[in-house]
């Protein structure tokens, strides 16, 4: 609750950090942020045609596999920039760490708020596209919001415990990197596990995955026009995972944080 309350009160100051932490992303190149935007296009294009044109992968359920497909890597895109970049938090602005002066728990917040700017307009995008192609949801497309402030949620939770641990072990930033990539395949967000003869245990074990909940959601609302009541078990379940890794994350910086400058 402390955090929570430190990062309220430093809200401007973490919104103004985020929006120089863009630029200063990619200062010196000649697009500048273009790039930030380039980058999911291509990965999504790519996948679209290694699956869709190499695999030969059908539409799913009547859906359009790029649809389909969007609706799942958007959200990760951003779980993926957030977790990663702010993992690095507390390393990237150790000059600020070693400042007495400054509040330090709003940092890991100020990488989740970087990469929201850039999820933002790609979820604008996102329904613009699915109106287009005949899928817009209606009302139900604010339930988008929803989801998305869940994974902010869970982002921070697990960046407060890994922007801690990798001030002392700085091998964390490549592990959270070799995690992501693997999670990206048991999300799962490539392939439907409900079109797919698998069993019901194996099911259960991809669906523990909380960002599945998300991924989910959005194909939920973007495509079947469904709301998150329609799968309770599976909402508890996730709160219950975001309030852990908060009060795992929590903890753990919390006891780490007086150590911080004298690692650095």
């Amino acid at each position: 609750m402390k955090i929570f309350a430190n990062v309220i009160k430093n809200r401007k100051l973490a919104v103004y950090l985020a929006k120089n932490d863009m630029k200063n992303k990619f200062a010196g190149s000649y697009l500048g942020i273009f790039w930030a935007f380039v980058q999911p296009v291509i990965t999504i294009l790519l996948y679209w045609f290694v699956f869709q044109v190499g695999l030969r992968s059908g539409d799913v359920a009547d859906v359009p596999f790029v649809l389909w497909l969007m609706a799942g890597l958007i959200p990760w895109f951003f779980f993926q920039d957030a977790v990663v970049n702010a993992t690095n938090s507390f390393i990237e602005y150790s000059y600020l760490v070693k400042k007495v002066v400054f509040n330090i728990d709003i940092l890991p917040v100020v990488k989740v708020i970087s990469a929201l700017f850039i999820h933002v307009f790609f979820l604008a995008v996102l329904v613009v596209i699915y109106a287009i192609s005949g899928f817009f949801p209606g009302a139900v497309a604010i339930q988008l919001l929803y989801y998305s402030f869940g994974m902010i949620m869970l982002a921070l939770g697990i960046a407060y415990f890994t922007s801690a641990i990798a001030v002392f072990f700085k091998d964390t930033s490549q592990i959270v990197s070799v995690v992501m990539q693997i999670g990206v395949w048991v999300t799962p967000i490539m392939w439907n596990i409900d079109g797919m003869n698998l069993s019901e245990n194996l099911k259960i074990i991809f669906k523990i995955n909380p960002m599945y909940y998300i991924v989910r959601g959005y194909r939920d609302t973007l495509i079947y026009g469904k709301t998150f009541m329609d799968m309770p078990y599976l909402t508890i379940y996730f709160w219950l995972i975001v309030l852990c890794t908060f009060l795992v994350g929590g903890t753990v910086y919390k006891r780490l944080k007086p150590h911080f400058a004298d690692a650095l």
